[in-house]
């Protein structure tokens, strides 16, 4: 297995099966509308998106796609997370389902808000 941490999210997703790429990339593009003035960058060797601090953080594995927005996003969208696997700060989309593009839309605004409005009180 490589342990190479990868040196951005371009090598992150060409690390993966073509299948998995174009989800990937998918992802990041939805992200990225979602979010346009945030920096891509790779934390944890993850591919995050970071604005006023990290707005989310993605991740492929065997059968699922790890979305990451920090336990407030999660939270947010409870309601809508539960029919995923998830724990306090993460949620597993399966790879064998459709993504749920629009949610990840919303919960990539309602994060970019967030850190907007913490980054106002400082």
């Amino acid at each position: 297995m490589d342990t190479k941490k990868p040196a951005n999210i371009n090598e992150y997703i060409g690390g993966f099966p073509n299948d998995v790429q174009e989800i990937l990339e998918k992802i990041r593009e939805t992200i990225q509308k979602a979010a346009p003035d945030a920096k891509e960058k790779i934390s944890y060797s993850m591919p995050a998106f970071e604005q006023n601090g990290i707005v989310v953080y993605f991740a492929a594995f065997k059968n699922h796609i790890g979305l990451y927005a920090l336990p407030s996003g999660h939270e947010e969208f409870k309601e809508e997370l539960s029919k995923y696997k998830s724990g306090k700060g993460s949620v597993q989309f399966p790879l064998d389902k459709p993504m749920p593009f629009d949610l990840i839309t919303k919960i990539v605004k309602f994060r970019v808000k967030e850190n907007l409005e913490k980054a106002k009180k400082k």
